[in-house]
């Protein structure tokens, strides 16, 4: 077992390969715990899209130690929460325990890393609620116009789908598919455990690696993993759904968050929509695309966003067009201020105001442990938990001239995907109970 230290976290890696990250917070008697698989939408062929959040539902579906029906009432009968999330780059499984029931946590997540059952019926059961999930964010017309955008923003790699998968997929993939996919991918030595809260670190350590330690590394998983080639001009989307209200949205490809970019990036998103980051988003009522799509009464909202992911992906903007106006009215004013902060240098009141918001953000999002947690493993996935210690130092280093680079390089129309969902009305028959405007 090998150890490093830097500020107050501590690495270590086990015998078997599996990460563990610990950070003391004395602050409160909690301590939450995580173990983040390297696996997610990103590495899921054609025919099994979807496959990893199946994978994380049955997940919760127990072992021969940990039946089903008693996880939920022993999770709270201890006074703790559990959740787990899939996303594009991973499957994560967390839990909240007061800081002397944190046993519960380590010890269920080392028997489900091995001994989850996939019972036959279980999957024939939830093959139906992830049908269901996938059909109730059908029922909402930005799901429809954002999955079309990502397939037409990328072709070749994993980013093409949707996390839920294909409807395709989730009614033929099978119990030995999703099996398959758990013996591959959850194994100590592509794991990432963090723990931080009020414990011992030597005390921590040592109980994981008692409950951790002896499961056996697997074979070092082949990630599927196709890069993408390069945008060679615009592309554009156009979906037609029952409703009233058009919705806009584009996307530029952006890099991966290790890039120096990325952090300008975010600046620039901080002045066009309001900062947002590992502390969630501020409102964006003085930003400049609010001013100008809002207040002018063109938009009834408009948002966006710099993602981060460990492959380049895209940095996004989402309108919903007021009533009496048009998607190209929307388009027109939404591509003069991309124009705008592309030609023309911000101003340092701007980027002060940018930098003032994201540390806002930076020190909300520091304040819960579950937070601190899911963010040291990101950062460890991407290559260094380090990168949450120094993500303000990168943020700051942004200069007007850096923002305007940024901009220039990236918001271009070269790169831009562009989406318009053109409302057709309410049909005969149609129902449009469960639309909400807005929603993604």
């Amino acid at each position: 077992m090998s150890n490093t230290n830097s500020n107050n976290v501590t690495r270590h890696t086990l015998d078997n390969g599996m990460i563990v990250l610990l950070k003391e917070v004395h602050s409160a008697p909690i301590i939450s715990w995580w173990v983040r698989y390297r696996i997610g939408s990103r590495n899921e062929r054609t025919g099994q899209t979807g496959i990893s959040h199946w994978v994380e539902h049955m997940m919760f579906k127990g072992t021969p130690d940990f039946p089903a029906s008693m996880l939920d009432r022993a999770i709270d009968r201890e006074g703790g929460s559990w959740n787990a999330h899939t996303g594009p780059d991973h499957t994560a499984y967390f839990e909240v325990m007061p800081a002397d029931r944190i046993d519960l946590a380590l010890r269920l997540e080392a028997d489900r890393m091995v001994n989850a059952l996939f019972e036959a019926e279980e999957v024939a059961s939830e093959r139906t609620v992830i049908i269901s999930e996938r059909q109730g964010m059908e029922n909402q017309p930005m799901f429809w116009l954002g999955e079309e955008l990502q397939a037409a923003a990328f072709r070749v790699h994993g980013y093409h789908h949707e996390i839920i998968g294909d409807m395709a997929d989730l009614l033929t993939m099978t119990r030995d598919d999703l099996y398959g996919h758990y013996q591959n991918y959850y194994a100590p030595n592509n794991a990432i455990a963090i723990a931080v809260g009020d414990f011992d670190s030597d005390e921590m350590l040592a109980r994981i690696n008692e409950l951790y330690g002896a499961i056996p590394a697997a074979d070092t998983p082949e990630l599927f993993v196709r890069a993408e080639p390069e945008q060679m001009g615009e592309r554009r989307v156009t979906v037609e759904r029952p409703g009233n209200t058009p919705f806009l949205q584009v996307g530029f490809r952006i890099p991966d968050a290790t890039h120096d970019d990325w952090f300008t990036l975010n600046v620039m998103d901080a002045v066009l929509n309001g900062a947002s980051g590992p502390g969630g988003s501020v409102g964006n009522k003085t930003s400049r695309l609010y001013k100008a799509l809002v207040e002018t009464e063109v938009a009834a909202s408009v948002d966006g966003g710099v993602s981060a992911t460990l492959d380049p992906y895209l940095y996004a903007i989402t309108v919903t067009v007021r009533d009496g106006h048009t998607l190209e009215e929307a388009e027109a004013a939404l591509n003069a201020e991309l124009d705008r902060i592309r030609d023309e240098d911000i101003t340092e009141a701007e980027l002060n105001k940018a930098k003032k918001q994201s540390r806002a953000l930076f020190a909300y999002g520091n304040e819960r442990v579950s937070s601190q947690a899911y963010w040291l493993g990101f950062a460890e996935h991407i290559g260094d938990h380090q990168w949450m210690e120094h993500y303000m130092e990168r943020i700051e280093a942004a200069t007007v001239a850096d923002v305007r680079a940024v901009a220039e390089r990236y918001l271009r129309s070269q790169n831009r995907v562009t989406g318009w969902l053109v409302p057709t009305g309410m049909g005969e028959g149609d129902d449009m109970e469960g639309y909400e405007d807005g929603d993604e």
